[in-house]
């Protein structure tokens, strides 16, 4: 798929935040830091769908440690551009997760509930240990506090689409991350 500059869908105008080679890069970045730091571990990979699935798939083929998979389905979004706070579970884990090392991957942390959310339901579960890696992480749009261990990219808090991250259920397949620069 050819990397367009500049996107347009229903009068909303979308530049090129992340291109390609950065994203692929820093993927493998987060392969490394994830891999050295459970060396001799068999870490279980929740991806939360929908729009962590590119993100996850890319980020364990580039892993050099063997791991599980699973995912969890929530939503607090909607067709909506900005979370609702409200979390809605739509699919809950298959994996027995007690007792295990567990790392959550998401494509973007924005206000922090659904992190807070999936921390309260993971540690109920009695993980032997939970950690969380996001692609991205919008700055100064916490709501709760938060840690996220492992971080791709820090953003500015606009809305984005693109490598997993959608608009009305689309454009997840684009190979860029794309941010909303303009409503006509």
């Amino acid at each position: 798929m050819k990397v367009e500059k500049v996107i347009e869908i229903d009068n909303l105008r979308f530049e090129i935040l992340i291109d390609t080679e950065r994203l692929q890069r820093r993927v493998r970045e987060l392969a490394e830091e994830i891999s050295r730091d459970y060396q001799g571990r068999i870490p279980i990979m929740v991806g939360v769908l929908n729009g962590a699935s590119i993100f996850l798939a890319d980020l364990i083929r580039e892993m050099s440690i063997d791991c599980e998979m699973d995912f969890i389905k929530i939503s607090s979004y909607g067709n909506a551009r900005v979370s609702s706070g409200e979390i809605t579970m739509i699919k809950d884990f298959s994996a027995d997760l007690h007792g295990r090392d567990v790392i959550v991957v998401e494509d973007i942390v924005d206000s922090g509930l659904s992190v807070q959310y999936l921390r309260r339901r993971i540690n109920s579960l009695k993980p032997s240990s939970l950690k969380f890696v996001s692609l991205l992480v919008k700055k100064g749009a916490a709501k709760v506090e938060l840690k996220i261990d492992y971080i791709g990219f820090e953003i500015e808090n606009r809305f984005v689409i693109g490598y997993g991250l959608d608009y009305k259920q689309i454009k997840r397949n684009l190979n860029a991350i794309y941010q909303l620069v303009e409503e006509k």
